[in-house]
């Protein structure tokens, strides 16, 4: 048998202000098991800004774990970052 793990791509980040919900089109790029996100990025190096959106997305998807993964490096674990919020 195949082990098979459930993934969502381009999920959406709802957003809600003074209770109403806001349409920004968040999207956070995989969740993996209903647990884990999986940010991926190609950057020259990752920045403040990155991290803080793995932690928002976390909190606002009420995720506890997330990669934040960058594939524009020469070895792909310099790119890995594990966050927990």
């Amino acid at each position: 048998t195949q082990n098979k793990v459930a993934f969502t791509q381009q999920v959406p980040v709802p957003i809600a202000y003074d209770g109403a919900q806001v349409d920004c089109s968040y999207r956070a790029d995989l969740v993996i098991e209903g647990v884990l996100l999986l940010e991926l990025k190609s950057v020259e190096r990752v920045l403040p800004i990155h991290l803080a959106q793995v932690l928002t997305y976390l909190k606002l998807l009420d995720l506890r774990q997330g990669l934040l993964i960058n594939f524009n490096v020469t070895r792909l674990v310099d790119g890995l970052r594990n966050v927990l919020r």
